[in-house]
């Protein structure tokens, strides 16, 4: 029988959780997750998890933030004066917002504090810091 291997194309199905049990990610109800092992595609510890495993197999693996999105990086924490925002923009905590970089690429923000003349927003990916968890399905090998 087959076992996954690094550049094979896979079809997973997964759930994605945090170390408290929160689902932040899954695939259930949904088509399987399907890519190519080694292009980059998806955080390392995810693929690394799925070598060796066989079609049909099912674990569970821990992923330190390391192999996932990383630490929080505190420089992409910033605080942005309520005057350069759009006029009609009310910003709340958790909102959502779309930046583009000085070299045209967008950012996602958060929202993560509105004070009176200010508002601190962060570019970390909302999973950065944290150690993830993931039930693990390998449906098809290619």
């Amino acid at each position: 029988m087959s076992q996954v291997k690094e550049n094979n194309t896979v079809k997973v199905n997964y759930t994605g959780k945090l170390s408290d049990g929160q689902v932040f990610d899954s695939s259930e109800g949904k088509e399987p997750l399907e890519f190519t092992l080694g292009q980059g595609q998806l955080i390392p510890g995810f693929e690394k998890g799925l070598i060796d495993m066989k079609v049909n197999e099912k674990k569970t693996i821990t992923i330190a933030k390391e192999e996932a999105y990383g630490e929080v990086n505190e420089a992409l924490i910033q605080e942005v004066k309520k005057a350069e925002l759009p006029q009609d923009m009310e910003p709340k905590v958790g909102m959502g917002l779309v930046s583009q970089s000085p070299d045209g690429r967008e950012m996602n923000l958060l929202v993560v504090e509105v004070k009176e003349e200010s508002i601190v927003v962060d570019a970390n990916h909302p999973l950065a810091g944290k150690d993830l968890i993931f039930d693990l399905e390998v449906v098809e090998i290619k």
